[in-house]
């Protein structure tokens, strides 16, 4: 959590390192309006705030729910269309932008527009991620297992030697089923730990993002480019508030750490906002140091998502045992991750 609260201030301080380098392409010269732009940009922190906050809480909340509990089949369909929404926010709504930014015409033809940078990003992103995620998992399934060693109970095996063969039978019965509980504990922490792993670097990859589209809208003069942006980016952060919100849920944090969590996704775009307003005079989206930190950022966010979305949301739910014995469950998951990665895509029309 600390990394994250790091790396979060580091994103707000680097856009002040942005000036205007470059005045290539200033597409709102012919369409500002400060007040109108300030009444939608209040609006946009109001609504984006509030949707992200409700996305986020929902699944958490829904434990106190019956029917949204994580052991329920409901579970899997909720979290399949938040994950097919993490999915295409990644492959249309990221990846999309960082191509654009690198690929722009106001940086220089070398180096990059001779090699894809946005798509190797993107991939080492998704590396490390794997790394991260491989790493962290063992690490403390390592640590565990070394605290959770039980202790021979010799108290067994002399009364064995006393009660005869009957009595030997029956203690190895019994050794074995307290291996079996402490094997399925131990299993069960393994799991804990990796869905908090999941956690934690899944919102880093939200984060990032989340940040760099609130200064762009933040720093924007133009009432019909922040229109759009406003209903879409209000769904946009409640559905991935949805995604995070699953997987928060299913790592069970203290209530401490939640609270932390949900609050520190609900206030990014809004602060993103802030931010870019605050850096609108000097700030220009067309200069090279600006494309080149957005679409470097935006690489790295959507390998994250992608990744996250794909093997540790995706594939780990759809093989799952209890899924792949139920027809009518993987029916409905399918289902439910179409529409979400339907309906994200769909927001890519305005946003």
């Amino acid at each position: 959590m600390t990394k994250l609260i790091v790396l979060y201030f580091f994103l707000i301080v680097l856009p002040f390192q942005v000036s205007a380098e470059c005045t290539c392409g200033e597409t709102e010269a012919q369409d500002r309006d400060k007040t109108k732009a300030l009444q939608l940009k209040l609006v946009a922190i109001t609504s984006i705030l509030v949707a992200s906050a409700i996305g986020v809480s929902l699944p958490i909340l829904g434990k106190k729910i019956p029917t949204l509990r994580p052991e329920n089949d409901i579970f899997f369909m909720i979290k399949a269309f938040a994950a097919g929404v993490i999915l295409a926010t990644g492959f249309i709504h990221i990846l999309p932008e960082a191509f654009e930014s690198l690929t722009s015409p106001c940086l220089g033809r070398n180096p990059w527009g001779d090699f894809p940078f946005a798509g190797f990003v993107a991939m080492l992103s998704a590396l490390a991620t794997m790394m991260i995620d491989t790493f962290a998992t063992s690490f403390y399934e390592r640590a565990h297992f070394n605290k959770a060693l039980p202790v021979k109970d010799d108290s067994h095996v002399q009364g064995a030697a006393h009660e005869g063969h009957v009595h030997v039978h029956t203690h190895a019965t019994h050794g074995h089923a307290h291996r079996s509980a402490f094997v399925s504990e131990d299993t069960s922490s393994v799991e804990l730990v990796r869905h908090r792993v999941i956690s934690q670097v899944l919102e880093l990859g939200i984060v990032v993002h989340s940040v760099i589209i609130g200064i762009s809208l933040g720093a924007s003069y133009s009432p019909t480019t922040i229109k759009p942006l406003v209903a879409a980016l209000t769904f946009h952060q409640f559905f991935e508030g949805m995604g995070l919100g699953g997987c928060i849920s299913q790592a069970k944090f203290k209530s401490k750490s939640i609270a932390t969590m949900v609050l520190f996704f609900s206030l990014t775009t809004p602060v993103g906002i802030g931010i870019g307003m605050g850096i609108s005079s000097v700030y220009n989206e067309n200069s090279p140091t600006a494309l080149i930190v957005e679409g470097i950022f935006n690489s790295a966010s959507a390998g994250i998502l992608i990744y996250m979305a794909l093997v540790d949301l995706l594939a780990a739910d759809f093989m799952n045992p209890r899924m792949q014995s139920n027809l009518r469950l993987q029916l409905g998951a399918n289902i439910s991750l179409l529409l979400g990665s339907g309906s994200m895509s769909l927001l890519a029309k305005w946003a």
